[in-house]
C-alpha cells in the first residue's frame, strides 16, 4: 500500500448523517417537512443523543435540514440553494488564497460552452428572454446597479438555453462568486455598449443555430472581462475571492 495512502474511519455520526440523507432522498419529504423528533431517530437508527446530534449538526451545515425550536419547530427538511454553494466555494477559495481573477479563468472555460449548447438547444421562447434582457439592459444603461443585473440575467439565460443542469449549475454559482460589483467594480458607459453589443452578437449566433460563432463570440465577451480586471482593476483582480465583499459607492 503506497504510504500517501490515507484511510479514513468513517465515525459513527458520519454514517448516520448519510443514513438521514438517504432517507430525505429516497422519501416523499418535500422543503419544510418534519424528519422526526429526536426520540424517534434515536429508536430508529439505534444511537445515543450526542451521535443523532452531531449527525443532525453536519447536515444542518451542509444546509440539508434546519434545526428550528419551539412547538411548531423540530428538524425540517431544507434544500440547499446556488447561494449556499457559492458560499461554500467562495470560503473555500479564500483560505486558500485563490485570486478573483482565476474565476474569470474559469468561466472563460465554462461559458463558451454554453453558448454552444444555447446555439444548438435553445428554445425561440429562450430567445425572446434573451432579446428582452437587452432591451432592458439598453433602457436602463446609465444606471450601473441595474445595468450589472441585468448583464447577469442575459449570461443565466444563456445557461438555461444551454440544457445543461450540471453546467448551469456551475455558471450559477461561479457567477455569484465572479460578481465584481460586489468589490466595487464598476462599467463605464463605453463598456456598457460594448456589451450590449456582444450580447446582442451572441443572441444572433444562436437565433442562426452557430454553435462556433456563439462560442467565439462568447470567449472574447467574457475575455474582455479578463482584460478589464488585468489593466482597470489590477487590486481586484489578484484579491482573494470573497463573497461577502459588498459593491462600494464610488
Amino acid at each position: 500500500m503506497s504510504e500517501n495512502l490515507v484511510t479514513r474511519t468513517i465515525s459513527k455520526s458520519d454514517q448516520v448523517a448519510s443514513l438521514l440523507l438517504k432517507t430525505i432522498v429516497d422519501s416523499d419529504l418535500r422543503l419544510g417537512d418534519s424528519l422526526g423528533t429526536e426520540s424517534e431517530l434515536i429508536q430508529k437508527y439505534g444511537v445515543s443523543r450526542p451521535t443523532l446530534r452531531e449527525s443532525l449538526r453536519i447536515l444542518e451545515s451542509q444546509g440539508v435540514i434546519a434545526m428550528r425550536p419551539g412547538p411548531r419547530g423540530g428538524i425540517l427538511v431544507r434544500r440547499p440553494n446556488v447561494e449556499f454553494v457559492a458560499h461554500a466555494l467562495s470560503l473555500y477559495l479564500r483560505l486558500n488564497e485563490v485570486p478573483f481573477i482565476e474565476i474569470v479563468k474559469a468561466r472563460l472555460e465554462i461559458e463558451p460552452s454554453l453558448a454552444h449548447n444555447a446555439a444548438e438547444f435553445g428554445t425561440a421562447e429562450d430567445f425572446d428572454e434573451m432579446q428582452a434582457s437587452i432591451d432592458r439592459m439598453k433602457k436602463n444603461g446609465n444606471d450601473p446597479m441595474e445595468f450589472a443585473s441585468e448583464n447577469r440575467v442575459f449570461h443565466a439565460c444563456i445557461a438555461k438555453a444551454s440544457k445543461s443542469a450540471v453546467l448551469e449549475t456551475f455558471w450559477t454559482v461561479l457567477s455569484i462568486v465572479a460578481s465584481g460589483e460586489r468589490h466595487g467594480m464598476r462599467y463605464t458607459e463605453k463598456n456598457r455598449r460594448a456589451i450590449v453589443e456582444y450580447h446582442q452578437k451572441i443572441l444572433n449566433a444562436c437565433r442562426d443555430r452557430d454553435r462556433d460563432l456563439a462560442a467565439k463570440l462568447m470567449k472574447e465577451h467574457i475575455g474582455e472581462l479578463d482584460h478589464l480586471l488585468r489593466t482597470r482593476f489590477k487590486d481586484l483582480s489578484s484579491e482573494p475571492t470573497d463573497i461577502s465583499a459588498r459593491p462600494n459607492s464610488a
